[in-house]
């Protein structure tokens, strides 16, 4: 399905979404900001969908940010959504695991939204960096705060001051991007690997990845206190009984999905 310049495509339990705005290097207008921040509403509520996976068309681009053509008639800021940030992803607080397939330059809101994602698949000609300097701007959308988190202040700062980009290579280096790989198995290996890890208890997944998020803004002994009391809880549940189980009988053990 086609909406507003978003591919949505179901790739099993995988919601796939593809920014389709080539000619602009896949810049968000107002109306696919609207449309992706939909999307990922829809697969957020859908039972039957384990994780959503970002991309963008062609080769050249992943996502170049705002509609810079679109602004100048309109007025900058039309991206951002509510409560949810940059197409609707930079601030919304999600429930089901995010992944991007960075296929090209990512680039301002194209690279904020990256920082937002869970796990970052990158092609080896990818640059990605915050430019909004360039344009009298800054990346308030998360950008900044999140590279403050990630990154070291040298490095940080100089992306955010200067604008330069960084490429793929040296973001999987800092531990921003998580994999990277030729153009033509992009799509396929992050693909695979998240099927791969809707194997595993869906449960599981994001009670680990909630608790990451929080562990890494509280002090060890609070977070050790909330992981005992989620752990404990998860030793109990189905899903922890059968994964046991299997493993004492040999067997793969069954997703029980969401």
């Amino acid at each position: 399905m086609t909406d507003a310049g978003l591919i949505i495509e179901r790739r099993g339990a995988i919601c796939l979404l593809t920014i389709d705005r080539e000619p602009v290097r896949n810049a968000l207008d107002a109306a696919t900001s609207r449309a992706l921040d939909a999307a990922v509403t829809q697969a957020e509520g859908d039972p039957d969908i384990g994780a959503i996976v970002l991309t963008g068309a062609g080769h050249r681009a992943f996502c170049s940010g705002m509609d810079l053509k679109e602004a100048a008639v309109i007025g900058a800021g039309h991206g951002l959504i509510p409560d949810r940030g940059f197409g609707g992803l930079t601030e919304r607080r999600r429930t089901k695991p995010l992944i991007a397939a960075v296929n090209g330059t990512a680039v301002a809101g194209g690279f904020e939204i990256i920082l937002a994602c869970d796990l970052v698949f990158a092609a080896d000609h990818v640059l990605m960096g915050l430019s909004e300097v360039r344009r009298g701007l800054f990346a308030f959308a998360g950008g900044v705060q999140r590279l403050a988190r990630q990154l070291p202040r040298g490095t940080a700062l100089a992306m955010i001051m200067t604008g330069e980009l960084l490429p793929a290579r040296r973001l999987y280096e800092l531990g921003v991007v998580t994999e990277v790989l030729p153009a033509a198995q992009l799509l396929d290996r992050t693909l695979a690997v998240t099927t791969a890890m809707l194997g595993n208890s869906w449960d599981a997944v994001n009670n680990g990845r909630h608790l990451y998020e929080l562990a890494a803004d509280m002090e060890i002994n609070q977070a050790l206190a909330m992981g005992k009391a989620w752990g404990m809880a998860t030793l109990e549940s189905p899903d922890s009984r059968a994964g046991i189980a299997a493993y004492v009988g040999g067997r793969k053990a069954e997703d029980s999905g969401s």
